[in-house]
């Protein structure tokens, strides 16, 4: 059996919390190591081959569930992906270990609490923005390249392009060619 840490932080600025994950999973005894810096949402290719690299017996090692799994579905992704190569987790903070089919149960009724609270949290967002319009409080965001519409017709007028149009007036590309397509000119 061979212990596999996998390590991840969502910035670059967390580096002390990935400093800390990896000395917590050396300590538990983690022979090899794969971190990476990036959110959760984003392709994690660390966590990829992590998951190629584990073979029979292993043991892949997190500090905590939301280092690893961004949602239920996602966590049983990760599980069904570690089960074909006949391979367990185990989550540290949590005590939990999927060798058993105890630790299975555990997991799963930890990660379905933890996505009806996130749906909770939502819903309540939802609801909270709701009323704000309701009492006139919440515009929502700013349409901010709508607003420069007009600059950006007089800087395509003075022959500049839509990428220096954008980057001068810190909006999309994409927006600026809407806005020149709006007007009725070509854009270059």
């Amino acid at each position: 059996m061979v212990k596999i840490g996998y390590a991840r932080t969502s910035t670059s600025e967390q580096t002390a919390g990935l400093e800390a994950q990896i000395r917590d999973l050396t300590t538990y005894g983690c022979t090899e190591i794969f971190q990476e810096q990036v959110s959760s949402v984003q392709r994690r290719d660390e966590l990829e081959r992590v998951l190629r690299f584990v073979r029979r017996g292993d043991v892949l090692v997190v500090t905590k569930l939301d280092r690893l799994a961004r949602s239920i579905p996602d966590l049983v992704k990760i599980i069904e992906r570690l089960e074909e190569r006949e391979a367990t987790l185990c989550i540290l903070d949590m005590n939990l270990d999927t060798g058993s089919p105890t630790g299975r149960l555990l997991l799963n009724l930890v990660g379905s609490i933890a996505q009806f609270e996130r749906e909770i949290m939502l819903l309540r967002q939802r609801e909270g923005i709701s009323a704000a319009k309701l009492a006139g409080k919440y515009r929502g965001r700013q349409p901010t390249a709508r607003a420069k519409s007009q600059q950006v017709l007089e800087l395509y007028g003075q022959g500049l392009g839509a990428s220096a149009i954008a980057q001068q007036l810190g909006i999309s590309r994409a927006s600026t060619y809407r806005i020149i397509g709006r007007s009725g000119s070509g854009a270059k």
